[in-house]
């Protein structure tokens, strides 16, 4: 359906025109959505910028997320995670990943603030929804930074997350949602996990477009 990230990224930013005299922020999720939000905000000549948030994995599982942490400390916890998991357990990991956002933060921004978003349009842009828990996450942190208006935007996503997202957010841009949706990847014909260094690749490719 997509030739790689950049081909979805361009189709994305196509479908998202309306919003272009608005004067948007895109946000990336880190990592893949960042290359996603970097063609987004050069089609519709927006403000870009990357929000840190980090999934709480099961303790059994930790690549099974049952929840996410962002970067102001806004958490969203799954039914499992609520009533599977003990609290203590659970903190556990928070301690953890607010260590590990902190270093990302540094890492990814150079220690720099979130832009302002208090009454502006914000889209949260990712290279595909699969479980939704740091997507969940951002919008939290979006709303408590008083987001006016909160989009979401990816290629691809379940077909049933576009209406649970439409209970959380203003609008909702999908492109594809699969019958037999079983992962990001299978609508790509090239994907491939970002590494961190090419994550900051675009995001020194961007601070350096806009300065020009």
């Amino acid at each position: 359906m997509f030739k790689d990230r950049k081909d979805a990224a361009i189709q994305l930013g196509h479908s998202l025109e309306k919003f272009r005299d608005q004067a948007p922020l895109i946000i990336g999720i880190p990592r893949g959505g960042v290359e996603t939000a970097y063609y987004v905000a050069k089609h519709l000549k927006a403000e870009m910028s990357l929000v840190i948030t980090r999934k709480i994995g099961h303790p059994q599982n930790p690549e099974y997320a049952i929840g996410a942490i962002a970067e102001d400390g806004s958490i969203y916890l799954s039914s499992i995670g609520s009533e599977e998991v003990s609290k203590e357990e659970i903190q556990n990991i928070i301690v953890e990943q607010k260590t590990e956002i902190k270093r990302r933060i540094q890492q990814f921004r150079k220690g720099a603030s979130f832009p302002e978003v208090k009454d502006r349009l914000v889209i949260l842009v990712d290279d595909g929804i699969a479980t939704g828990a740091t997507l969940f996450a951002t919008i939290m942190f979006c709303k408590n930074k008083h987001a006016k208006k909160i989009v979401v935007a990816a290629p691809v996503a379940g077909q049933g997350m576009h209406q649970k997202l439409l209970k959380m957010v203003d609008d909702v841009i999908i492109l594809e949602t699969p019958i037999e949706y079983r992962a990001v990847s299978q609508v790509y014909d090239n994907f491939y996990n970002l590494s961190d260094e090419e994550t900051i690749s675009f995001l020194e490719k961007w601070e350096k477009e806009k300065s020009n």
